[in-house]
Parts: structure tokens; C-alpha cells; sequence
């Protein structure tokens, strides 16, 4: 989870692009404070699940070939939109690489 990635969304949609760049933007600004870090992904975390729930699923398709469509659809462009969590086990796994790292300074 930690690093770089190269997955950038990608959509002809001038306003998601311009939010796109205003969170990378809000995320470059926030370089090495995790506690503003943290801010961010809950807030984004809580929009995506917002939307899913009182935007997307009520406008899913009614009968179940439409619905099979829509999903084939979802597939073919990238699968379902999913926020990872941070493992715990990730967590503690930096943690004591930095307990290891202070033991040899």
C-alpha cells in the first residue's frame, strides 16, 4: 500500500479531473504529516461510501438483465471502485522497522 502509484484514474470529465488534481494537490500539501494524511483518506473513505449508498445503488438498473449489463459494463472498464484500508499488520510492520532503526542509532 505504502510507495508510489501509477494507477491514475483517467476520464474526459472536466470536473473530475479538476477535483482529481485539487486532492493531489490537498495530498502534496500534506507531505509527511500523517495526521492530515489520515483526514484526507477518512473524508474520501466517507464520500465514497456516501455516494455508493444514497447515489449509486438506488440508480442501479431494475431488472436483471440491465443489472447484468451494468455489472459486465463495471468489468470491462476497471471492476468495482474499492478504498483499501490500511492493514493493521502493515502498520505495526513500520513500526518496528523504525523500532529497529532507532535499536542501531
Amino acid at each position: 500500500m505504502m510507495g508510489t502509484s501509477n494507477n491514475h484514474f483517467q476520464t474526459d470529465n472536466p470536473q473530475l479531473q479538476e477535483i482529481s488534481q485539487r486532492v493531489r494537490a490537498i495530498a502534496r500539501e500534506c507531505d509527511g504529516d500523517a495526521k492530515a494524511l489520515l483526514d484526507l483518506l477518512r473524508l474520501l473513505e466517507c464520500l465514497h461510501r456516501e455516494i455508493c449508498e444514497e447515489q449509486f445503488q438506488p440508480a442501479l438498473p431494475q431488472t436483471r438483465q440491465s443489472l447484468y449489463a451494468c455489472l459486465r459494463e463495471i468489468e470491462l472498464k476497471g471492476g468495482w471502485p474499492y478504498i483499501p484500508r490500511m492493514r493493521m499488520r502493515t502498520l505495526l510492520a513500520h513500526i518496528e522497522a523504525l523500532s529497529e532503526e532507532d535499536k542501531d542509532n
